[in-house]
């Protein structure tokens, strides 16, 4: 099973609206990393 191209893009664009990262230093991350970054991003939003 692939990780669905849409929820990758809303990763994408999340962490990179957030930390300035690049699409490749996104894209370079492990998806768990990722996936890490996107809920701690929403744990500060939600302060």
């Amino acid at each position: 099973m692939t990780y669905a191209a849409e929820r990758i893009h809303e990763e994408v664009a999340y962490v990179a609206y957030h930390f300035h990262w690049s699409l490749d230093q996104i894209l370079d991350l492990e998806h768990a990393d990722r996936r890490r970054y996107v809920k701690q991003i929403a744990r500060l939003n939600s302060r």
